[in-house]
C-alpha cells in the first residue's frame, strides 16, 4: 500500500491479529526497498510518461499505455500487448549487469 494509506494499513493488521490470534507485522515499503531514490533521469522519466497518460486521457484515448520511444512517447494499443510474453534472452546485457551485482533468478 502506498503511504497514504498507511493508517488502512495498521488498522488491517490489528484485524488480522485479533481474528488470528497471530502477530502481524506492517512493512511500508519506500524507495530504497523498492530500488533506491529516483534520480533525475527516473525523474524526468515519470514526469514524460504522466504527462503523456494524462494527455491521452485529456484527449479521450483509453485502452491505451503510454511507451517510452527514446526521447519521446507512444500510446500503444493494450490489445496489442496485454497477455503477451516478452522475454529477455539470458545472455542479454541486462541479465548479465544484475548477475554481476548478485541478482537471483532463480535458477
Amino acid at each position: 500500500l502506498e503511504a497514504s494509506h498507511r493508517a488502512n494499513t495498521f488498522t488491517l493488521a490489528e484485524q488480522l491479529e485479533e481474528r488470528t490470534g497471530l502477530e502481524a507485522r506492517v512493512s511500508i515499503l519506500g524507495y530504497v526497498q523498492r530500488g533506491g531514490t529516483p534520480n533525475a533521469a527516473d525523474r524526468l522519466l515519470g514526469t514524460r510518461l504522466g504527462v503523456a497518460g494524462a494527455q491521452a486521457v485529456e484527449d479521450g484515448k483509453f485502452g491505451v499505455m503510454v511507451a517510452d520511444r527514446g526521447h519521446g512517447t507512444e500510446l500503444v494499443p493494450l490489445k496489442k500487448v496485454a497477455g503477451k510474453v516478452k522475454y529477455v534472452p539470458a545472455d542479454h546485457e541486462w541479465i548479465q549487469a544484475a548477475r554481476a551485482v548478485g541478482t537471483s533468478f532463480g535458477d
